[in-house]
């Protein structure tokens, strides 16, 4: 499924997914990402979906989701993988401008380097970068990018982005106990930051079922000495600590709308049992899809979630993938 939700955001209210890329095609394997391994490492840039294909689906998606009475306070690129690996990015985001919704994207800024990739990504109104460390050793431990990235350079496209970019620019920093989360670390990071001078500077630990099942969020001091750190260097730091809530919107096809949402964002039990009750469906939906295997169970930090299973495919090398 292209277009996905509104999902309930800590940041952009309620926003409508865009899945452009499939699953798990990425620049990164991050030890915390919320949709497992990646399965496609690449570096390059190259189309995935026809960019008419992504503006009709989003387009009937908004207008069903009108008709019903459902709020959409963002149009929000959210895939499987990373962003700005579609080389048609620009193009699909001029697209979906006469709906009138905001357009927000997430990365890794892991593209910043190129300058298409800027380019692209000045078209949006909403842009958040992942910056997570600011040391290569401690880079490649918790995002594990593709081998032909250097942090360096990145963080040289990082710098000439935040300079030239005229939207809403925010960070994200996802903190994992005993990786990332020193006070050396962490001052690295900020002044990093400082640079890009984000509006908002995130904080945010695991909250849903990590990749490597030894992750684990930092303690509560831990977390407090961060934002104090980040608070001395940047002018608006916001954690992401807590549960975003159950609001998930339920029109159409109730399977084809759980798979969609828990493609990219897994879902606690009480969110999936709102999101039938609203759907008029009851909890058979859920069983079928786990006999199916088309759907996982699992449990996290005391609570269940349920997240789409993708077809098993075999494991690429983080030495495979397009261009440099």
């Amino acid at each position: 499924m292209i277009a996905f939700g509104p999902l309930p955001s800590r940041r952009l209210g309620r926003s409508l997914g865009i899945n452009h890329v499939p699953p798990k095609v990425c620049s990164y394997s991050c030890v915390y990402c919320q949709v497992g391994r990646t399965t496609q490492m690449r570096a390059g840039r190259c189309a995935f979906h026809d960019p008419v294909e992504i503006e009709r689906a989003v387009r009937e998606r908004v207008a069903g989701l009108r008709q019903a009475g459902e709020r959409v306070d963002w149009l929000t690129f959210v895939p499987d993988g990373e962003p700005t690996l579609d080389v048609n990015l620009g193009r699909e985001i001029a697209l979906l401008r006469p709906l009138g919704i905001p357009i927000a994207v997430i990365s890794n800024g892991s593209l910043l380097w190129r300058e298409d990739v800027r380019a692209a990504l000045q078209a949006a109104d909403w842009v958040s970068l992942k910056v997570d460390a600011a040391r290569e050793e401690v880079w490649r431990r918790v995002n594990r990018p593709h081998r032909a990235l250097r942090l360096s350079t990145i963080r040289e496209g990082l710098r000439a982005f935040a300079q030239a970019y005229r939207g809403q620019l925010v960070t994200e920093t996802m903190l994992v106990a005993g990786v990332n989360d020193s006070e050396d670390d962490l001052v690295e990071v900020a002044d990093f930051l400082a640079s890009l001078k984000p509006s908002v500077a995130y904080i945010s630990v695991p909250t849903r079922p990590p990749a490597e099942t030894w992750v684990r969020p930092p303690a509560e001091a831990t977390v407090s000495q961060a934002y104090q750190i980040f608070s001395h260097r940047l002018r608006r730091v916001e954690l992401l600590v807590n549960y975003e809530g159950s609001d998930f919107a339920a029109t159409g096809d109730v399977e084809a709308g759980l798979l969609g949402i828990t493609a990219v964002h897994p879902m606690r039990e009480e969110a999936v049992a709102e999101f039938l009750a609203a759907a008029g469906a009851d909890w058979t939906v859920v069983r079928r899809l786990l006999d199916q295997g088309e759907l996982t169970e699992t449990a996290y930090a005391g609570h269940t979630f349920y997240v789409r299973r993708f077809p098993r495919r075999a494991r690429s090398s983080t030495r495979s993938g397009g261009e440099a």
